[in-house]
């Protein structure tokens, strides 16, 4: 499988005869350019002649409560496919459900069937990262092992980047671009003060297990910009002490210091550092705490420690939703792992995700193939150890060569008034079982 979205012009004929429909979800966090790949499903559908295409409102936990949207009445020119790919967040709306197990809950997945059935759906895609690959594991092995005619197929999106399988998951580029960018913002601004004594400026960037995000950091330092002082993500243990010493010294000889931190930072033990200020007892429905406060308490830390003025910065959700800043990059690949994987599922292929394969760096080549689900959902990648630099503070040049092709060229919004313009359910359409 290659990155041409294109085909045969007798598989297109071949693909004519289907009658079946198709469903599409997005699930997990939001990205800048998810609905890129909502975009590549669209056509990939219209261009095999599928009958309708439906969306899941809110995921699986929508569709469980037969919340389906006729997308074919949102769509209707290329214009509105244009302004899709635009728009951030998830237009379908997104969820974190966790499918249960399928013994002793074999009533939930019938009544998946059952809808797919109702609304004659053969082709069924999710959107999303290790957890959402979880899904098409469990509803893949379900219809093989039921003798099921639908096919199932994932679409890779997290802006973590810890897929396994696929050299990079669309959404990530995106969100490097929008870290770097506020990064080198930031360190200006910050190096503005330090007339006396510097200002310790601490940036959290998201990150539970997986350092890929706060490593981009990183890419702010250029000819023009000193870039952070120390970088720390979630694969080194974090000591608190070495950190405040660390700082120390750097305020000895700078008038401004810049710190990125994953969100994810533990302590040898196993602690969430964030865990160490207030806690936050929130679990979603695959178990993961809400992380949130870890630069605020390290903060906290740095001025009871040193006496030093210390501010915070929580990127949060403007690091998934700056679609104003999304990488070309990013969105072009993310619209063609949708195309490819419906066409995937046309041509009868089922328990798969789509891949990205960089063929070169320099020039920036990439193909694409499928995998297994069953090597990919519920297993996280991390940033590899030896791409961790400096006693744990920094990364390496090799990882900036990676990720660097990952954030060029722009996707410009559509405005009006001064600002960009989205792609919305303005309101619930009419569905139908037809």
């Amino acid at each position: 499988m290659t990155e041409s979205t294109g085909g045969s012009r007798d598989q297109g004929r071949e693909l004519e005869k289907m009658k079946g429909n198709l469903i599409v979800g997005q699930s997990g966090g939001p990205t800048a350019v998810i609905n890129s790949s909502l975009a590549g499903v669209i056509k990939a559908a219209r261009k095999a002649g599928i009958k309708r295409v439906y969306g899941m409102h809110y995921g699986i936990e929508g569709f469980l409560q037969e919340d389906i949207i006729d997308l074919d009445e949102y769509f209707t020119t290329s214009h509105d496919l244009s302004m899709l790919k635009r728009t951030p967040s998830a237009f379908l709306g997104t969820c974190r459900y966790k499918l249960p197990a399928v013994e002793g809950h074999e009533d939930v997945y019938e009544k998946i069937f059952e809808i797919l059935d109702k609304y004659n759906i053969e082709f069924f895609l999710y959107n999303g990262g290790n957890d959402s690959m979880d899904t098409i594991k469990m509803l893949s092995d379900y219809a093989a092992a039921h003798g099921k005619k639908q096919k199932f197929m994932g679409i890779p999106k997290t802006i973590d980047n810890d897929l396994p399988m696929t050299d990079h998951c669309p959404g990530y580029g995106s969100s490097a671009k929008y870290i770097a960018t506020s990064m080198k913002e930031i360190i200006r601004d910050n190096e503005s003060y330090g007339v006396s004594k510097p200002t310790i400026c601490i940036v959290e960037i998201m990150g539970r297990h997986a350092g890929w995000l706060t490593a981009t950091a990183a890419l702010s330092k250029d000819v023009d910009c000193s870039g952070p002082d120390l970088i720390y993500l979630p694969e080194v243990p974090f000591d608190i002490n070495s950190f405040v010493d660390k700082i120390r010294e750097l305020a000895k000889v700078k008038k401004s210091v810049v710190v990125a931190v994953s969100e994810g930072l533990k302590t040898a033990d196993g602690k969430f550092v964030c865990e160490l200020g207030t806690v936050n007892d929130h679990v979603d429905a695959f178990g993961h705490k809400q992380l949130a406060g870890t630069a605020a308490y390290l903060a906290n830390v740095v001025t009871q420690e040193t006496g030093l003025k210390s501010r915070y910065i929580e990127f949060s959700s403007l690091q998934r939703c700056a679609a104003h800043l999304a990488s070309r990059t990013d969105a072009d690949e993310a619209y063609n792992v949708g195309f490819l994987a419906a066409k995937a599922a046309f041509e009868g292929h089922s328990g798969m995700m789509i891949a990205i394969e960089v063929k070169s760096r320099e020039p920036y080549i990439v193909e694409y193939d499928m995998y297994d689900i069953h090597g990919i959902a519920n297993v996280e990648r991390k940033v590899p150890k030896n791409w961790i630099t400096n006693g744990g503070t920094f990364v390496s040049d090799e990882y900036l060569d990676y990720v660097r092709p990952l954030i060029m060229g722009s996707l410009q919004p559509y405005t009006a008034a001064g600002v960009p313009i989205h792609m919305t359910l303005a309101k619930k359409k009419k569905r139908s079982s037809k």
